[in-house]
C-alpha cells in the first residue's frame, strides 16, 4: 500500500499487518534504528497503560469517528438536494436529523484528531493537518450557522428567494468542506508519492 518507508520505526504497524514478523527475514537487514537523543517524549503513565491494554486506541479512535461527521454532511446535502427536486418533505426532515447527527459527532471527530496528531505525529505541524485543523473550525461554525438557521426559521427552503439560496449554499458548502478534509486526511495515511 505504499504506506510503510525504510527508516521510519515500524512497530506499530507491523502489530497491525496480515502477517507475522518472520515475513521480514526473507530480506537482509541494512541498518539499526536508533532514536535521536531528547527525542523521546513522556507519555503520562496512565495513559501507556491504557494504550499497552487497548492497542486500537493509539491509531483508530478519529478514523474511527471522522467518517460520522462526513457520512452526515453529504447525505445533509443530499436529502437537500432530494427536497428541492421533489418537495417531499421526508426529505427535508431526513437532511436536518443528518445536520444534527454531524453537529453532535464533528467536536468529537476534532479532539480525536488533535489527540492522534498528539499522539501518533508528536504534534508536529505540517501542510495537511494545518489545513485540517482550519477547515474543521470552519466545519463546525457553518455547522452551528446553519443548524441554528433550520431550529429558528424551519420553512426556509419553502419560500424560494434568496433566503433558500443562501442557506442551500451553507448547506451544499458541508459536503464542500468534508471532501477536503478527507482528502488531507487520506494524504496523511496515504501519502502520494511524488515522482
Amino acid at each position: 500500500m505504499k504506506r510503510h518507508h525504510a527508516g521510519n520505526d515500524l512497530t506499530t504497524d507491523i502489530q497491525a499487518a496480515p502477517h507475522t514478523l518472520e515475513v521480514l527475514d526473507r530480506y537482509p537487514q541494512v541498518g539499526v534504528l536508533k532514536k535521536e537523543m531528547g527525542s523521546e517524549r513522556k507519555i503520562p503513565a496512565s495513559l501507556s497503560r491504557l494504550l499497552s491494554r487497548f492497542p486500537m486506541l493509539r491509531r483508530h479512535p478519529h478514523p474511527m469517528v471522522i467518517h460520522f461527521p462526513i457520512v452526515f454532511m453529504i447525505a445533509t446535502a443530499g436529502f437537500t438536494v432530494l427536497y428541492l427536486l421533489t418537495g417531499y418533505k421526508g426529505f427535508d426532515t431526513t437532511a436536518f436529523h443528518c445536520l444534527g447527527g454531524g453537529l453532535l459527532f464533528t467536536p468529537v471527530a476534532i479532539l480525536t484528531g488533535f489527540y492522534t496528531w498528539w499522539l501518533n505525529h508528536m504534534a508536529k505541524p505540517n501542510r495537511p493537518v494545518n489545513i485540517k485543523r482550519r477547515l474543521s473550525f470552519l466545519l463546525f461554525a457553518v455547522q452551528i450557522a446553519a443548524f441554528s438557521w433550520r431550529m429558528t426559521v424551519p420553512d426556509v427552503l419553502t419560500c424560494f428567494g434568496s433566503v433558500t439560496v443562501i442557506y442551500g449554499f451553507l448547506i451544499l458548502s458541508l459536503a464542500g468542506i468534508v471532501t477536503v478534509l478527507g482528502w488531507f486526511g487520506a494524504m496523511l495515511t496515504f501519502p502520494i508519492e511524488k515522482d
